[in-house]
């Protein structure tokens, strides 16, 4: 009944973790819409920065933004701050739930480093909160005076910081651990610096004492931060499931790709939205750059050196190579602990299922580390050797 319990809050926590975050990418994207699209004719009250019309559902809305904030508080106020709040929350339970709990299989591989699994799940927490001081600190120096150098310096920050969890992590680790990262960072902007600036707006309204409109500029640079981070933090929280970005030798130039392209789509889409020509070119980078992640992941092969395989092996090696390393967990009746049926449904304890799943089998286990996970039954690159030269004459079973 245990397992039965954890297998329903995980999928209940991915749920609302998926909806919350689409509401709060859904928010944000629209709000920085807007703000772009704000048009000032001249025919405005005081204190008004701009308007937009938009028309949705049928009905028409005439937006207007003021400049620091309205002469007096309205009597209905929306905050939008939960989608955010809900995001984090329910990431980090599934963080906690999936990646600290089974750190053994998710989080640690000790071909990498040889930790233990208290020690790993203490490291990821801490760097989460290390890093988000780094940033505050950065973006309260001189240097977050200079939106591009410091967009240079965060971008290396980031890059640095993978580059790192993957010496430290498994390939699955680290990627979720750098895209958890990244969210902390941006829900810390809202909860730390959007949130309690607005505040102090309301406040003063309420008084009748004019805003600053410092606070309102520095809640500005915090959104625009997240609007960037956004499309390369989606990217990290979807790639547990493609072994060949997060398992493969350069993984974390894969990541430094991603944090470039997610930008170059944002300040498209940022650029039409305020009314500038449409700068198409960032699409030939976007392009370029999954071409170069494409490659990537072909010359990253771990453990297998292309163009000197062994002779085709006969099947028998090949079968007793996957049910000892990999049929703990895929089989009909798993013996791994936490697991009441194999994952995805794979089993790979006879030959019928073996050669059903050869695809698989390339791909988590010769492709990439991906297979066993944190290399729990220590296949060695010999062993992959053997199956990457069996796939490549055509998977006999013979």
């Amino acid at each position: 009944m245990d397992l039965v319990l954890t297998e329903l809050l995980s999928a209940t926590l991915r749920w609302v973790h998926v909806i919350a975050g689409v509401a709060w990418i859904g928010s944000s994207f629209y709000f920085i819409h807007l703000d772009l699209s704000l048009k000032n004719h001249g025919a405005l009250a005081a204190g008004v920065k701009g308007e937009a019309w938009q028309v949705h559902g049928g009905g028409f809305y005439q937006m207007i933004k003021f400049m620091v904030a309205p002469s007096a508080m309205p009597d209905e106020l929306t905050w939008f701050k939960w989608e955010a709040y809900a995001t984090w929350l329910s990431g980090f339970a599934l963080l906690v739930l999936v990646y600290y709990f089974n750190a053994e299989l998710f989080l640690i591989d000790k071909s990498v480093l040889d930790l233990s699994a208290p020690m790993a799940a203490a490291v990821a927490f801490f760097s989460l909160a290390a890093a988000w001081i780094a940033y505050e600190a950065l973006c309260r120096s001189p240097l977050g005076k200079h939106e591009v150098a410091l967009a240079v310096v965060g971008y290396v920050f980031l890059v640095a910081l993978t580059y790192v969890f993957t010496h430290v992590f498994s390939g699955r680790g680290a990627f979720t651990q750098i895209g958890a990262l990244i969210g902390t960072i941006m829900v810390a902007n809202v909860f730390v610096i959007i949130m309690p600036y607005q505040r102090k707006t309301v406040a003063a309204l309420i008084a009748g004492t004019p805003p600053d409109p410092t606070w309102g500029a520095i809640g500005k640079q915090r959104s625009v931060h997240n609007n960037y981070l956004t499309l390369p933090v989606i990217f990290l929280m979807l790639s547990n499931h493609y072994p060949l970005f997060f398992a493969t030798r350069y993984n974390w130039l894969i990541v430094a790709i991603v944090l470039l392209i997610g930008p170059v789509i944002r300040h498209f889409y940022n650029s039409r939205h305020e009314g500038k020509d449409s700068p198409w070119w960032t699409w030939f980078v976007a392009a370029g750059g999954m071409m170069a992640i494409a490659w990537l992941s072909g010359v990253g092969t771990p453990g297998v050196k292309v163009g000197n395989l062994p002779a085709t092996p006969k099947f028998a090696e090949v079968q007793e190579i996957i049910v000892s390393r990999c049929s703990m967990c895929h089989s009909a009746q798993p013996v791994w602990t936490g697991f009441l049926y194999p994952p995805k449904g794979v089993r790979l304890d006879d030959a019928e299922q073996i050669k059903l799943h050869v695809r698989m089998i390339a791909i988590n286990a010769v492709k990439s580390r991906a297979m066993p996970p944190g290399n729990v039954t220590e296949i060695t690159d010999g062993e992959r050797q053997v199956l990457a030269s069996w796939i490549a004459a055509g998977a006999p079973k013979q």
